[in-house]
């Protein structure tokens, strides 16, 4: 467990149940991604590493002929296991993945490169590949040109701390062409749909380094966000409302 984040231990352990009602699904066009670019078929063998709590999970189990769930935090195994109970999940960390050598065709990491974007990890995924397998990295990313949108970044980032995050873009750094191609992105546009309570709230209070806060820090963002939802033109009233993202997916091939 010393491999893990301490924002992604305490957060994701205290608030697994949060993270699994609050994230955001994926848009139907990622199953076409899946399919066409990183060939996922009936035969295949895929891990989804940094499974979390399955979101990922339930889109590669129809595709795939076994999908493998590689996730360290337990709270998070234990909502994996629940909501998919036929699909098998380890304990594991992307440095040491428990994995024999040439056993899958494709890795995927959905909202999770971040965390272990390192030269260990692209080893350990290298290693556990077939040649010619694939890794596919996928985010959800906020579209920040919305003004509320932007008002909830502002909220939540005097927060992060040395959190890794997608949008310093660190995450590149380990791809020098050694191991793996350089990451091609294709992007999809995505909205999450649903009540304020769950849409933001949840989403957000579900965040690692938010979930690790102090009671009186997270109180803090807690007022600000209700605030937020209850003051905002778009969003004060409303039954539902559409959080806009971007889904980014980006496909490195595996060298050798």
């Amino acid at each position: 467990m010393t491999l893990v984040h301490k924002a992604a231990q305490v957060g994701f352990s205290t608030q697994a149940g949060t993270y699994s009602q609050g994230r955001p699904d994926y848009p139907q066009e990622i199953s076409n991604w899946l399919t066409d670019t990183l060939g996922i078929d009936g035969q295949s063998v895929v891990a989804d590493l940094g499974a979390g709590t399955g979101k990922f999970s339930r889109l590669l189990v129809p595709l795939a002929q076994e999908v493998i769930g590689i996730e360290p935090v337990e709270a998070m195994r234990l909502e994996f296991a629940q909501a998919l109970p036929g699909v098998k999940v380890l304990e594991g960390t992307a440095q040491d993945i428990p994995l024999a050598d040439g056993t899958v065709d494709a890795v995927l990491c959905a909202q999770a490169f971040h965390w272990f974007a390192n030269s260990a990890a692209l080893a350990q995924i290298h290693r556990v590949l077939k040649p010619g397998g694939r890794l596919g990295l996928v985010w959800n990313v906020r579209d920040e040109s919305v003004d509320w949108v932007a008002e909830i970044t502002r909220i939540i980032t005097p927060y992060e701390g040395d959190t890794p995050r997608f949008h310093t873009g660190e995450w590149r750094r380990p791809f020098d062409g050694k191991l793996f191609s350089q990451p091609q992105v294709t992007c999809l546009p995505y909205s999450h749909t649903g009540p304020a309570e769950t849409v933001i709230m949840n989403r957000f209070l579900s965040v690692s380094f938010i979930a690790a806060l102090p009671d009186a820090d997270k109180a803090l963002v807690t007022e600000q966000l209700r605030e937020l939802i209850h003051t905002h033109p778009a969003l004060r009233g409303r039954d539902s409302i559409d959080f806009p993202y971007q889904t980014q997916a980006y496909v490195c091939r595996r060298a050798g």
